[in-house]
């Protein structure tokens, strides 16, 4: 359950974050974040759609995670170089 109230958090305060760069006009860390944000959201309901028996949506889920992980990682190079 402490995992579970822990993604919710990081969900919630990327979310934040997220907004922040957005008013603030960093387009660049707004879309950073994002992609974390999608990275988290997708694995946590590739892990509940595991729980309700939809393995199939599942591993769709958790692939579609793993793209915004690779986006994720892309986009913080192009940031950082």
């Amino acid at each position: 359950m402490n995992q579970k109230i822990a993604g919710i958090i990081g969900i919630v305060l990327l979310g934040i974050v997220t907004l922040f760069f957005v008013v603030r006009g960093k387009l660049d860390y707004a879309i950073l974040t994002m992609m974390a944000l999608f990275t988290l959201t997708n694995a946590s309901r590739a892990k509940s759609f595991k729980e309700q028996g939809f393995e199939r949506e599942s591993k769709w889920m958790r692939y579609l995670s793993i793209l915004f992980a690779i986006s994720f990682i892309v986009v913080l190079v192009l940031i950082i170089f």
